[in-house]
C-alpha cells in the first residue's frame, strides 16, 4: 500500500495503465450526464478529444502526476481514518478535493498554447467543481485500484 500516491507511478507500466482507465473513467461519467451544462461538457470533451490524434491521451498523462500529488494528503488522512471507501470518503469532503483538483485542470488551462483547447476549458470551468464532484466516488475507486 502506497502512503504518497506519486509513488505508483514508479511501478513499470503504471502511467499508462491509469491514463487508460481515467479515460474510461470520464467517458463512463459523461455517459450519465444528461441536460444543457452536461451538452456543453460533452462538447468540449468532443473539442478536446479531437482536436489532434494522442492530445487527450498526452494531456491525461501530463495531468495523472498532479492529480495524485493533489490526492495524496487526502489519502493519508483516508488511511489514518481507516475503513469504508476512498471514493465515498472524497465525495464528502468534495469541498476540499474539487478545488485541489480543479488547481491542475486550471495551470494547464492556464499554460496551454492551444487555443481551441483553452476555449473549451473556459466553456465548462463554471460548471466544473460540479462535474468533478459528481465523479469522486469513481476516481476514489480508481485510485484504489492503483493504490491498496
Amino acid at each position: 500500500m502506497y502512503s504518497n500516491l506519486t509513488d505508483i507511478l514508479d511501478q513499470d507500466g503504471a502511467l499508462a495503465a491509469i491514463v487508460a482507465d481515467a479515460q474510461s473513467l470520464v467517458e463512463q461519467e459523461l455517459a450519465k450526464k444528461s441536460g444543457v451544462s452536461a451538452a456543453a461538457v460533452k462538447l468540449a470533451y468532443k473539442a478536446i478529444t479531437s482536436f489532434a490524434p494522442g492530445y487527450y491521451e498526452k494531456t491525461v498523462g501530463l495531468m495523472i502526476p498532479d492529480m495524485l500529488y493533489q490526492l495524496t494528503p487526502f489519502w493519508q488522512d483516508f488511511q489514518a481514518a481507516g475503513g469504508g471507501s476512498f471514493g465515498d470518503y472524497l465525495a464528502k469532503r468534495s469541498d476540499e478535493v474539487g478545488p485541489a483538483l480543479l488547481k491542475v485542470t486550471d495551470s494547464m488551462a492556464s499554460s496551454s498554447e492551444k487555443p481551441v483547447v483553452v476555449k473549451a476549458y473556459n466553456t465548462v470551468r463554471g460548471s466544473a467543481q460540479k462535474h468533478m464532484e459528481a465523479s469522486l466516488p469513481s476516481l476514489g475507486a480508481l485510485v484504489e485500484k492503483y493504490a491498496a
